[in-house]
């Protein structure tokens, strides 16, 4: 019986420990604003997405001094999700 026992909890403790092989180099939302969001319409509003998503009360805040949000007069209005 506590062979068995032995085994499942060694087993549970080398299936919980093969969960963290996530490699997701992609920096938070806030470390830095994205060239993109000053470049296009669509650059800047997949930023705010990121931002929106992002669980920013646990991140720091981002200097968005540099940023000029993109005015495009001539595209069509795009659907905001």
């Amino acid at each position: 019986m506590k062979k068995t026992l032995i085994l499942a909890l060694c087993a549970a403790a080398v299936l919980a420990a093969c969960g963290g092989g996530h490699d997701d180099d992609t920096p938070p939302a806030t470390s830095q604003v994205p060239v993109s969001a000053s470049e296009s319409a669509g650059g800047f509003i997949a930023y705010l997405k990121r931002l929106v998503v992002s669980d920013a009360d646990t991140l720091e805040p981002v200097d968005v001094s540099a940023v000029t949000p993109p005015a495009d007069d001539a595209a069509e209005p795009a659907v905001v999700d």
